[in-house]
Formats: structure tokens, sequence, C-alpha cells
């Protein structure tokens, strides 16, 4: 199958709109609420000079063993009919990747992605969470990547991508008229200002611990350099 929309260039950044994240926690509510399942989907939009924009997004029917993670079902004639119907709507969005609400990555996410490298050259897997506990952004973005190793295979693996959430001037409207009837008026300004700041310096800690752990890994010899990663 051809891959439209895409560039065959390894994506360095994603940037998640609005209207994604709260169609995914929609869709998580109506099939996996008080289950074990995970809700899984096509992220839509298109890429520019490298990052990804996400502007869309729709559900894929998904199923999984959950005594055994490697078996699973994808209804991937669903995905092309509703890839058609999009396409007839917005030409300028196509596949980009897709979605999972995890929360961690799984044993059968290598296969689902390169289901999805079907349908586009490089896709990004980006994992919501719906149930944030902490301060911070509730996305993490990946793209696979294939890692030589010493006895001269190769094993994929998936790469840490930097991610944001990104609105439209009509998406941030949107969302402000959202937040106007919850948002606590006790809560200052400067309070709002401090806790993004609190969040942003949190995920950068998580960001720098994670690196730590890889290259003292890679000094120890436990696993190889990556400059991808890097």
């Amino acid at each position: 199958m051809d891959v439209v929309g895409i560039t065959k260039s390894l994506p360095t950044s994603v940037a998640v709109h609005p209207i994604v994240l709260l169609g995914v926690v929609d869709h998580y509510n109506r099939v996996c609420k008080d289950t074990k399942k995970r809700a899984v989907g096509v992220l839509l939009g298109y890429v520019s000079r490298g990052k990804v924009s996400c502007t869309n997004y729709f559900a894929i029917p998904f199923e999984e063993d959950e005594r055994e993670p490697d078996v699973w079902f994808l209804d991937h004639t669903y995905l092309e009919s509703m890839m058609a119907m999009f396409r007839k709507v917005n030409a300028r969005e196509v596949i980009v990747g897709w979605y999972s609400t995890g929360p961690k990555i799984r044993p059968g996410d290598h296969e689902i992605h390169e289901l999805i490298k079907n349908y586009a050259a490089n896709p990004v897997l980006v994992i919501i969470d719906v149930k944030p506990k902490d301060l911070g952004l509730p996305t993490e973005a990946y793209i696979s990547i294939e890692q030589a190793q010493e006895d001269s295979t190769v094993q994929r693996m998936f790469a840490h991508l930097p991610s944001e959430i990104e609105a439209a001037e009509a998406e941030e409207v949107g969302v402000g008229h959202l937040l106007r009837d919850i948002q606590d008026s006790s809560v200052s300004t400067l309070t709002g200002e401090l806790a993004g700041k609190l969040a942003a310096m949190k995920s950068l800690l998580n960001r720098l611990q994670e690196l730590k752990a890889y290259l003292f890994m890679v000094s120890k010899e436990e696993l190889p350099l990556n400059h991808d990663i890097l």
C-alpha cells in the first residue's frame, strides 16, 4: 500500500492538539472505563520540518489478551474505511501515527507500530495518560528505530521524542470556554503560573533522569550507544 503525506525523514518532535486529548479521554471513558483495557486509535495531522502535529484522530476497534499481551486484534479494514472518509473531508490531514492510553508501552506495541507503517512511513506512538496523577504533560511520544546488536542482529526499540500541547486560535477559544465553568475562582493567576512552571520542571527532571539512566547503562556497556536517542 502506498504511503501518503509523510516524508521519510525521522520525526524530531510531536505536538498534540486539545481536540485529540479530549477525544481520546472520551474514547477511553466510553470503551475502557472501570476495566483493564486500553483505548487505541489513529492520529491524523501533518509533518513540517520534522515536527509531527496531531490535529485529529479516530478510534479503532481493538482487543488484546490480558494473559498474553502479544495476542491482539486491530480492525485494519475499519481503519482504511475511516481513513478514506477523513481524506474526503480534509485531504491535508493524513495518518501520522497512533495513540494508546497505555499507560506504558506494552509487548505488542512493536507489532501494532509495524501495522501502522503500512499507512505512514515513520509513524509516531503517543501514549496519553487519561488519569494523570502528577502535574505535567499527559503525553509521551515515541518513534520506532532499529538498533544493531553485537551479534549482527537488529532489534526494534522505541526512542523517546519531545512532545508538547499545541493549539490553534480557535481551539484556545474553545478550551477557554470549557474551562471557564470549572475553573476555581479562588486560584489566582500567579498560582496558575507557578503550577505551570512546577509541572515543566518535573517534566524536565524526568527526562534528565531517563537520560542519566541510559548513559549509565552505555558506560557499563549494557546498552550500545545510539545517536538517534541522544
